[in-house]
């Protein structure tokens, strides 16, 4: 959906409150009371309450973004670069926005189909860049001879343990840090 002039600032207040409360637990006068507008402006742009839901999750969300990004600073020759560039994009840049549950529960609690899926979607496409750069490491002879989509995991799997800690449970670390030791570790695990 394409925003119009003048619902940015609905949007922004939608998402907000989806995201710390949940679908259920957000009504139409709760966005109107923070954004300071009336239900009928809200009926005008977005037709519904479901309807708003939807383009507050496509407002937030820039994971095709994100994923491009990862893309295209991991097509180097140089298998350490790759490795370099993945973990700093991935913790500089990773939309924590796309992964506040609040944004996607339902009136169930649980995640609704749509968004389930294109979550898992969009993580199989992250995974799918480090295995692809993991696999020229491989051929290159710069990696080990290993399976990549495990090697894939290991590394994403360190990399969400910073990001959920960081965003998500508010825990302050030393990114810089962090990104050196898990370049490292995993270079170390994998060269030859």
């Amino acid at each position: 959906m394409k925003t119009k002039p003048g619902s940015a600032v609905i949007l922004d207040v939608a998402g907000r409150l989806f995201a710390e409360k949940g679908y259920a637990n957000v009504s139409i006068r709760d966005v109107c009371r923070e954004a300071n507008t009336t239900p009928p402006m809200i009926y005008y742009y977005f037709k519904d309450k479901r309807r708003l839901f939807e383009a507050a999750v496509k407002h937030r969300v820039t994971m095709q973004e994100f994923i491009g990004i990862l893309r295209e600073k991991t097509s180097a020759p140089d298998a350490r670069k790759n490795v370099e560039k993945f973990v700093d994009v991935y913790l500089t840049s990773f939309p924590t926005e796309a992964f506040q549950p609040g944004l996607y529960m339902v009136e169930t609690g649980e995640l609704d189909r749509s968004s389930a899926e294109r979550i898992s979607e969009q993580l199989d496409e992250v995974r799918s860049v480090a295995v692809a750069f993991i696999r020229k490491g491989i051929a290159s002879d710069v990696f080990r001879k290993t399976d990549p989509e495990g090697a894939a995991d290991s590394l994403i799997g360190m990399l969400n343990h910073v990001v959920f800690q960081q965003f998500h449970f508010s825990r302050k670390g030393d990114v810089e840090k962090s990104k050196e030791f898990i370049a490292d570790f995993f270079m170390r695990a994998m060269t030859v």
